[in-house]
């Protein structure tokens, strides 16, 4: 009975470790996010959000006072980015998203009123 006990258990852990390797090493593909899914996003929020006239008339009157955030990895910032704009690498996955909450809004500052721009 013992040695019965011993089998159960050992491959009940095998079971386990293979799932958590599984399941830990699995590709995530992101979704591919739509407009109406920043939008809805930006509502709830609070966010709003302008277009592409509006941001270049305010870049072109003082781009010192928005804060251009560029999310893509390191090196493609090297590569070239808009002037004033600072990076901080975002995957775009919800766990990345929850990962860097906190590094974020110690980037992003207590200023809540801010223009803020992600690109």
């Amino acid at each position: 009975m013992k040695v019965i006990r011993t089998v159960i258990l050992a491959l009940v852990v095998i079971g386990f470790t293979a799932s958590a390797l599984w399941f830990t090493n699995r590709s995530v593909a992101p979704k591919e996010a739509t407009f109406e899914d920043v939008v809805a996003e930006a509502k709830m929020g609070g966010y709003k959000l302008i277009n592409i006239e509006e941001l270049a008339e305010r870049y072109k009157k003082d781009s010192k006072q928005l804060l251009i955030v560029d999310t893509r990895q390191e090196w493609e910032y090297r590569t070239g980015h808009i002037k004033y704009a600072l990076n901080f690498p975002m995957e775009p996955t919800w766990l990345s998203e929850w990962r860097e909450k906190s590094a974020l809004e110690t980037f992003l500052g207590p200023d809540k009123n801010r223009s803020i721009v992600f690109y």
